[in-house]
């Protein structure tokens, strides 16, 4: 079902009248909180400002920082009503005044400070590359966010090289899924990765040792590696920030790229973020220099649209399309979703069940069973606070693997 803002209604015989020819669809976002605050409706459609492409959207990413924002849980957040999403895929339909290097019918992906979850964006052309000839468009809208982050995370921040060892959690992810790929295209690189039991058979290959995300992964590393760990990164935050720094080696670096233990329910809780930020340990300066440790943050979106990053970003897409070109990496993808069932898409990050990327699919029809509850039902456990087992039986409908 698709909500038209504003009450507008299809002229008879179903056809939009004159007026609507400028709209198109997106999800929005009314207000700050659960999943039933996301709407499809109908929006007046961008058109390119100078330096801009605008962009016939085929795929979005759905990353776990669009939980975030749905609940307000970051920084600064917009003003709602918003289209949420930061990646996409699809065709260029115009060019703004002084863009150069594309051309109308481009196949590209692109991030999008925002509004990339509709059927038409329009970004700056920094941040727009072309496809290669055989990625798909829902591959590319899983490309940009998770293999960008990892390769900075790596080779950027932590400096990897041959011989050295990684733990990553959330193995199973987008992003812990580009971690893996990258890390094996330097010679002899130990990957320890944490995951819910569940998704151990279908990951186990892309790592060397992987242990359950509720196991004491500390003890584990150290009984197969005495001296800790290279790097860590960390997307979890709370308590895995002291066991992160505790694994390092001499030299080591320990990056947070994210705080999913700050989301546990359905909507902001404010118990659930004090708790998280408890456990984080106090950070002594002079224990790191003593103990020969570097502790760093990563945020993309910051690099990108805050601190003017682009042309380093595109440096390095030119650097992960070659390995793309080479078959040395290929972004997973985990499931392909229509804009009417992004509540459900959001449910399934929510219960940590997928192995790699979601995507909404602009083409995509909505299944049947769910066409009737994309717009209008509540959250199923909004109050939920407990992630901390397996998810084997939360799936909440068939997916496409």
């Amino acid at each position: 079902m698709i909500e038209k803002e504003g009450g507008k209604e299809a002229a008879e015989g179903g056809s939009l009248r004159a007026a609507d020819t400028k709209e198109m669809r997106a999800v929005v976002l009314s207000a700050f909180g659960g999943l039933n605050k996301l709407r499809v409706s109908k929006r007046a459609m961008p058109e390119p400002q100078d330096g801009e492409l605008k962009i016939r959207v085929k795929a979005c990413g759905l990353n776990f920082i669009d939980l975030m924002v749905r609940q307000g849980n970051i920084d600064n957040p917009p003003k709602t009503p918003l289209v949420p999403g930061f990646e996409c895929s699809g065709i260029v339909e115009a060019l703004g005044d002084s863009v150069k290097g594309f051309e109308i019918g481009d196949r590209v992906m692109a991030f999008v400070n925002y509004n990339a979850w509709a059927e038409v964006v329009c970004t700056p052309v920094e941040f727009v590359y072309k496809i290669p000839d055989d990625m798909s468009f829902s591959e590319a809208a899983a490309f940009p966010m998770n293999f960008v982050t990892a390769y900075m995370m790596l080779f950027e921040v932590a400096n990897l090289r041959e011989g050295m060892s990684v733990l990553v959690h959330s193995a199973g992810g987008g992003v812990g899924q580009a971690v893996a790929q990258l890390c094996s295209t330097i010679p002899n690189v130990t990957v320890f990765g944490t995951a819910s039991s569940f998704k151990h058979e279908a990951i186990k290959d892309s790592v060397t040792h992987l242990f359950d995300r509720n196991a004491d992964y500390v003890q584990e590393v150290k009984r197969i590696s005495t001296d800790g760990v290279d790097i860590v990164l960390d997307c979890l935050c709370g308590e895995n920030t002291g066991k992160g720094l505790s694994l390092l080696k001499p030299l080591g670096t320990y990056i947070l790229y994210g705080s999913s233990n700050m989301v546990t329910g359905e909507t902001k809780s404010f118990f659930s973020f004090a708790k998280s930020w408890w456990q984080v340990e106090k950070v002594n300066p002079i224990k790191l220099y003593e103990e020969n440790k570097v502790i760093a943050g990563f945020s993309l979106l910051n690099l990108l649209f805050k601190q003017n990053r682009g042309g380093l970003i595109k440096i390095v897409m030119d650097k992960l399309l070659n390995l793309y070109n080479d078959k040395k990496i290929k972004p997973v993808v985990d499931s392909l979703w229509a804009l009417e069932e992004v509540k459900e898409a959001m449910q399934r990050i929510h219960d940590r069940g997928n192995i790699g990327k979601l995507i909404l699919d602009v083409e995509k029809a909505p299944t049947p069973l769910m066409a009737n509850d994309s717009t209008e039902t509540s959250e199923a456990g909004e109050e939920e606070e407990d992630h901390e087992g397996d998810n084997e039986n939360k799936e909440r409908m068939p997916f496409i693997q």
